[in-house]
């Protein structure tokens, strides 16, 4: 812990502004991944209109909540890699089956269950650290990345297929120009401003979008001041088997992703992560998700557009992170500022995500390179990554299989992890598990 301080210490000193401008990139990074999960769920569960500020509003607070958990390190917890967490996609369908199925206090039981669980198991889970040699990890690492790219062309379209302006003329507009105007700013310009490329994109993205008359200021002047995070708001917390289960399916698959989320952030940063790094970072995803449950949110991960932003910006420092997660706080707390913040164009948003998941790709293949490319290994990574793809674009694929199996199945990060552990073990054996002979080949 000494030594990793020390590191950060000798990192270049940040003014405060250049702080506060770097830590609100991050944050704009993360914000439309992170609110589209209580629209969906708010939508899918039939909220009205004030329960569904409320959701997004306390949701907001958890998520710097769940960050400081995660960055600041204790004798129980935080990984303290520069990463902020967000609410976890991969819990989605199962809350919304069990909100409608059994009904909103059995959703939530299942939430502190899932977050029980991550907490009791991070020990063991992290022992596992031996089956992510750098041909496992740089393959996950990259298939996270390209993943995630549909993600961000349908943001760019728009964010809604059925919409019928989807793939307009103004969304592909302001989606490729953000794209482009980042890449230009990481071309041409040093220093500082090269670091809040992504930033100044959205920025000026969002610009554009006031310019062609697509931004509606409305929602601001209707949102409330002040609003304060109550325990148990929608419902008290209930449980049932089937659900507990469904839930703790689903948190093994955010387990892994969070791992390969982990591993790019530490290759990124120089730093060699142990067991007992691996083990902090879980269990901060495990207290944060019992407290989602409590306060009736959802369970939160470690998100990966902000790998990007790391890699992008150059920024190692965790104290952009610690500024982040405090205005995730101040935004939770105040609905009228998170207003502003929703006014970003989906498209916007969408031109930001096709170069923050590109750049996190890249990693994934710049970790591949320092791999010795036998044939063996050329089937790992070729074969994990071709499965991961494939059940992404393929994802009904597997619906004649239960719905709990599907929650697995259905996730190409985790298919293709699996499918990376296993080949690695099949085709290199116990040589395959050497970390040290790995890591001098790089």
């Amino acid at each position: 812990m000494k030594e990793f301080e020390s590191q950060v210490l000798q990192e270049e000193r940040l003014s405060t502004p250049k702080i506060i401008l770097l830590a609100f990139q991050h944050l704009l990074a993360m914000y439309a991944g992170d609110i589209l999960i209580p629209l969906l769920i708010g939508a899918a569960l039939k909220f009205n209109a004030q329960q569904m500020t409320y959701l997004i509003s306390v949701d907001i607070f958890m998520c710097g909540v769940a960050t400081f958990l995660q960055i600041k390190r204790t004798p129980l917890t935080g990984i303290a890699l520069p990463v902020v967490l967000g609410s976890a996609v991969e819990y989605l369908a199962p809350m919304e089956h069990i909100g409608n199925t059994f009904g909103w206090g059995y959703m939530y039981g299942g939430v502190i269950a899932a977050g029980i669980f991550v907490f009791l198991i991070s020990g063991l889970f992290a022992r596992l650290r031996k089956f992510f040699p750098v041909v496992v990890t740089g393959s996950l690492i990259t298939l996270i990345g390209f993943t995630l790219i549909p993600v961000a062309f349908q943001n760019i379209g728009g964010g809604n297929v059925a919409d019928p302006h989807f793939g307009s003329a103004s969304n592909l507009i302001l989606g490729f120009v953000t794209a482009l105007i980042i890449i230009l700013i990481q071309v041409f310009t040093h220093g500082f401003v090269k670091r809040i490329s992504v930033l100044i994109g959205i920025v000026a993205g969002s610009l554009i979008a006031v310019l062609m008359g697509l931004i509606d200021p409305t929602p601001i002047s209707q949102a409330s001041w002040l609003k304060i995070p109550l325990p148990f708001y929608f419902a008290t917390p209930k449980f049932e088997w089937s659900s507990i289960l469904t839930m703790l399916l689903a948190a093994v698959t955010c387990m892994i992703e969070s791992t390969g989320v982990y591993f790019a952030l530490a290759d990124i940063t120089e730093r060699k992560l142990t067991a007992d790094d691996l083990k902090r970072g879980y269990r901060s995803e495990g207290i944060a998700a019992i407290l989602g449950g409590i306060f009736n949110t959802f369970p939160y991960s470690t998100f990966s557009q902000n790998v990007g932003i790391v890699q992008l910006s150059g920024i190692k420092k965790l104290r952009p992170i610690y500024f982040s997660a405090g205005m995730l706080l101040i935004l939770g707390l105040i609905p009228k500022f998170s207003a502003i913040a929703t006014l970003i164009p989906t498209s916007v948003l969408g031109g930001a995500m096709l170069v923050m998941f590109g750049m996190v790709g890249a990693q994934g293949i710049k970790m591949l390179a320092a791999v010795d490319m036998t044939v063996n290994n050329l089937l790992v990574i070729a074969v994990s990554i071709g499965v991961g793809l494939g059940v992404t674009t393929q994802p009904t694929l597997f619906h004649i299989l239960p719905a709990t199996v599907q929650t697995i199945l259905d996730n190409g990060m985790v298919v293709g992890c699996v499918t990376a552990i296993i080949m690695n073990l099949l085709l290199n054996g116990s040589k395959g598990l050497d970390e040290t002979r790995e890591s001098s080949a790089k």
